[in-house]
């Protein structure tokens, strides 16, 4: 029997440093610290300088992160928020929870990414701040959002999510904007035994106010200075997060060796393969590649043993929780047609060489049978 390759393997992750795990969660336990606490407060120290910036404020979920950056910025209703209708739905919820409309922007066909020439036509007095998704683990193109933010006078928000380690133009994702948020959901390349988010900046008063917000908004035990939310992080996942930070180098190296990989073995091939622009190192949270027969493809993947997954299928503004935005299809084509072919292969540090070429050899089986129609 052929053995299946998952298309993430989060156990073979825990097992190669389970010891460390084991001994960093029985120390929090021993200390009873499990709203934040020291390991929180170490972590957020590590990971901040990681990220190239002075503060990070851990969070119960990226998603939480996410809202308080709104919060931040004093997004509200009557207030717009530019950003992607490709991504995973926790981007425009933090602006829905802000109690502003989510404007989406088209993305650039070639990265999936926002398309920043785009942005402009749709920036109106009411743009509170534009937030864009380095989609993939791919950084955006930082370099011309920056300047359309600098120009119209707009904080820029990282979503971060999916981009640990990734570098542009020599610098980590998430030392560019205002501020950066990260999600350290289990399936993440730094992923914590639960959920957990954060949030980085260099700004010393927006990072205070972080800390106040994800603690009642309170900054002094039982003093409350304005309306906050219980976003603390964990004890535990501090913890965790502490011991897999270490290891964060060495498996964005192994997802890159991956990266290589599958572009040498599927060149050729009739699928759009992901590119990274110059200047840009994808932290390869996923990959993903594009084919109109998408469906069939992944039917063909999984008969074979083969795990794979769809990110995403249905964009933002066609969802049914945004409805009442009046957008239709066709509205953002790039998006949808991404939407429709994007299927997401196996990457994971502790995928062997010899999986990869598994599937990439599976992957030309299925166009070799159909030659007549896979272009």
């Amino acid at each position: 029997m052929i053995e299946r390759i998952a298309y993430f393997d989060l156990a073979a992750q825990v097992r190669s440093i389970r010891g460390e795990l084991d001994a960093a969660i029985a120390r929090t336990l021993d200390k009873c610290t499990f709203c934040l606490g020291p390991d929180v407060e170490q972590f957020e120290k590590d990971f901040a300088k990681s990220c190239g910036v002075t503060h990070c404020i851990g969070f119960n979920s990226g998603t939480s992160a996410l809202h308080v950056a709104m919060r931040l910025l004093n997004v509200g209703p009557g207030d717009e928020v530019i950003t992607t209708p490709f991504t995973f739905v926790a981007t425009s919820w933090a602006i829905s929870y802000a109690g502003a409309k989510p404007v989406f922007v088209d993305i650039d066909d070639a990265t999936c990414n926002l398309d920043p020439a785009r942005i402009e036509r749709a920036i109106t007095p009411r743009t509170k701040a534009i937030l864009p998704v380095h989609l993939y683990g791919l950084p955006f193109d930082l370099a011309a959002v920056s300047d359309i933010c600098q120009r119209h006078h707009l904080p820029l928000v990282e979503d971060a999510a999916q981009a640990h380690a990734a570098v542009y133009q020599g610098r980590p994702a998430g030392s560019f904007g205002k501020m950066a948020c990260f999600s350290f959901y289990p399936g993440k390349n730094l992923g914590a035994c639960g959920e957990g988010g954060a949030l980085v900046t260099q700004d010393a008063a927006l990072a205070a106010r972080a800390r106040s917000l994800r603690e009642h908004g309170s900054a002094t035990r039982y003093y409350h200075d304005e309306i906050g939310y219980n976003y603390r992080m964990e004890g535990f996942q501090g913890a965790v997060l502490g011991v897999k930070l270490k290891y964060l180098e060495q498996w964005t190296r192994e997802r890159r060796r991956v990266a290589r990989s599958y572009r040498e073995l599927l060149a050729g091939t009739p699928l759009q393969l992901p590119r990274e622009p110059a200047g840009s190192q994808s932290a390869w949270h996923l990959y993903v590649v594009r084919h109109p027969r998408r469906d069939e493809i992944k039917k063909h993947l999984e008969a074979r043993g083969i795990g794979c997954a769809l990110h995403y299928p249905l964009p933002l503004h066609l969802q049914k929780a945004y409805a009442f935005l009046g957008h239709r299809p066709g509205d953002f084509p790039h998006a949808e047609k991404a939407a429709g072919e994007c299927i997401s292969l196996p990457i994971y540090p502790e995928l062997t060489d010899a999986q990869v070429h598994r599937v990439a050899a599976a992957i030309k089986e299925f166009f070799a049978k159909r030659p007549a129609s896979s272009g």
